[in-house]
């Protein structure tokens, strides 16, 4: 809408996530209702959400569908992508891996995504709720999560306040992509070596907490889990360095991004896409990918930090401000553009 274009949105009547905003919304409940919606032919189709490729290779037949990576294309199949007559993707690593498994007409800019930090209050108590998204469709889900509360793990309403000594953090969901149980089955055992203390903000599903507190064995006593936290701003700002997870199937890492412009730095794998998003030295550090040299390289940063200065990323403000929702606006403007000049006359 900030670029001039009209919009109509097709969702699920399930999703509720966008009704606030000033945008047309068409209810559609499946992949043959959206098509009845359409116009006849040209429309204009931006999918977010992955289609089957029978509806897609329909849609493309009458229409300009552009489809959105939003995941990285490591070890998956393009699928209803090949359809498409313009896909869109968040990273240059994404573009990339689209390209190299044949992929054709990849937007050549990436669509970079807008960290939000400042959702919620920076000055809200950061209170300590459940490390599990527990499954309604699972009947051991359903059974756990009655019992969790009973369990007293989050009754004490316990509030966060620093530790002494070096405070690393993760801020995110606890999901596969993120691979933290692999990443710390590394990690641990260095960090067990070190005056550190590791804080959790976020959630997950039972199994990937089970298996990243089982990775965490040799830290478990410097180690808490505060689950998910909607005010953000007030987590980043409480850590000395924020940690992401494994590279690869990382499609751009918004939280490394939240991170650097509350100003707390990030150490990150030495990798795409963590180097496309951060800068060494100013957003963070960047170490060798631990799977590679068992850590070392990880433990000779960790062991650095207290003797160099701390990094403010905020002063690499030319870089954050790719990230911005002006530079955003910007690169939308180009795709219309782009768009314009493929479309039928």
């Amino acid at each position: 809408m900030d670029c001039g274009a009209k919009v109509t949105l097709y969702v699920h009547p399930a999703n509720e996530v966008w009704n606030d905003l000033r945008v047309e919304i068409i209810r559609v409940e499946n992949e043959d209702r959206l098509a009845a919606r359409l116009q006849a032919r040209n429309a204009c189709l931006l999918a977010h959400t992955k289609l089957s490729e029978d509806a897609a290779k329909e849609l493309s037949k009458r229409h300009f569908l552009a489809g959105y990576a939003h995941l990285p294309m490591h070890r998956r199949e393009p699928g209803w992508l090949s359809h498409c007559q313009l896909v869109l993707t968040v990273s240059r690593y994404c573009i990339g891996l689209l390209e190299r498994v044949g992929v054709k007409n990849v937007y050549p800019e990436p669509m970079y995504g807008v960290a939000d930090p400042e959702r919620g209050d920076p000055d809200a108590p950061i209170v300590k709720r459940s490390p599990y998204n527990w499954d309604g469709r699972k009947l051991r889900d359903v059974l756990l999560g009655k019992l969790e509360p009973l369990a007293g793990f989050f009754s004490s309403r316990e509030t966060y306040l620093k530790k002494p000594g070096l405070t690393l953090g993760i801020v995110s969901l606890i999901a596969p992509i993120k691979q933290f149980p692999l990443l710390f089955s590394h990690l641990a055992p260095i960090l067990a070596r070190h005056d550190v203390n590791l804080e959790i903000f976020g959630s997950g599903g039972y199994a990937q907490v089970r298996d990243l507190k089982r990775a965490l064995a040799p830290i478990r006593h410097r180690t808490r889990f505060w689950g998910f936290q909607q005010d953000v701003a007030a987590v980043y700002p409480k850590l000395d360095y924020l940690l992401t997870g494994l590279p690869e199937k990382e499609a751009l890492g918004l939280n490394a991004l939240e991170s650097q412009i509350c100003g707390t730095p990030v150490l990150a794998p030495r990798a795409p896409p963590f180097t496309e998003t951060v800068l060494d030295g100013q957003g963070g550090y960047l170490y060798r990918d631990p799977r590679e040299d068992h850590g070392a390289d990880f433990e000779k940063l960790l062991s650095s930090l207290g003797k160099r200065a701390r990094p403010d990323p905020r002063q690499a403000s030319n870089h954050l401000a790719v990230f911005s929702y002006a530079a955003l606006v910007e690169r939308t403007r180009r795709l219309l553009e782009h768009l314009q000049n493929r479309m039928p006359a």
